[in-house]
């Protein structure tokens, strides 16, 4: 059974993302779990309704956001009349990261999915605040899509790594199931000045591999001293649908989480964007 996470704003945005993935999980058994965390919400109409007492409130705003839902799982439905999928709403008093968090680990989730600006719709920013939040905070993958991305076969797939990291089985077993899903290809992506690759590295590499025997694979290695470069041109040139990277400690995309933002060093992410989470869970 997989178990997918995707929090809503029943916005358009929000919206995409269960389109994506419901299309993407489609052969397999799921449980969908949809969820709104409305304690902004409360906070912000408080400040318009002062002598509004709190307690009426937050019945009056868990009203509202329970009928929005409501209305979500009927237009789901029509979409993804999908007997192998159980969606199951949650309504939460709480902010989003610590509700995301506490999800993920009472309900062990597989993957959180969740949709983003996208490039045209704020300023060239790829990534709003929230899913940045997310991508630094929630601890376990997440696939970011982008707003308006319809193009939901997912047959080529790059997977950028420096072989550093001891990556998790469960994490790298979603991408292989999800890659034999839509009889995908894998590229593999190193890119360094260093020409040959220290005993771990060539471990994690066999790793790697022994746990991708099932799908088409390729790796391959470019010398570039822009990584960012390096990716967005792969992605191009080879017309990848989905990337995939590793947030961990001291990792690339941990720097530019933390000491930058994707937008200022020129990732600007066109597709879905899965990144694993080695954290521990």
């Amino acid at each position: 059974m997989r178990k997918l996470l995707i929090p809503t704003d029943f916005s358009e945005n929000a919206l995409n993302a269960i389109k994506n993935a419901v299309v993407l999980f489609k052969y397999e058994q799921c449980e969908i779990f949809l969820m709104h965390a409305y304690i902004d919400e409360l906070y912000d109409a408080k400040k318009d309704h002062p002598e509004t007492e709190f307690e009426a409130l937050k019945k009056e705003i868990h009203t509202t956001v329970e009928l929005k839902m409501d209305v979500l799982l009927s237009e789901v439905k029509k979409f993804s009349p999908n007997p192998k999928h159980n969606f199951i709403p949650l309504l939460l008093n709480g902010t989003l990261i610590d509700e995301l968090n506490d999800i993920v680990d009472r309900e062990n989730i597989d993957l959180l999915l969740m949709g983003t600006l996208g490039q045209a719709n704020h300023k060239n920013k790829t990534f709003g605040s929230n899913t940045i939040q997310v991508l630094k905070y929630v601890k376990c993958p997440v696939m970011a899509i982008p707003k308006g991305f319809s193009s939901y076969a997912a047959k080529k797939l790059l997977f950028t790594t420096d072989f550093q990291l001891p990556y998790k089985r469960r994490e790298l077993k979603l991408i292989s199931t999800l890659a034999k899903s839509f009889v995908a290809k894998i590229d593999f992506l190193y890119v360094s000045d260093f020409k040959t690759l220290s005993h771990r590295q060539e471990d994690n590499k066999a790793f790697l591999d022994s746990c991708f025997r099932a799908n088409l694979t390729e790796f391959h290695s470019k010398q570039d001293d822009d990584l960012t470069h390096a990716i967005n041109k792969f992605i191009n040139e080879h017309e990848i649908d989905l990337l995939i990277m590793v947030n961990s400690r001291h990792s690339f995309l941990e720097n530019i989480l933390y000491q930058s933002t994707i937008d200022a060093i020129g990732l600007h992410i066109k597709i879905p964007f899965l990144v694993l989470q080695n954290l521990k869970r």
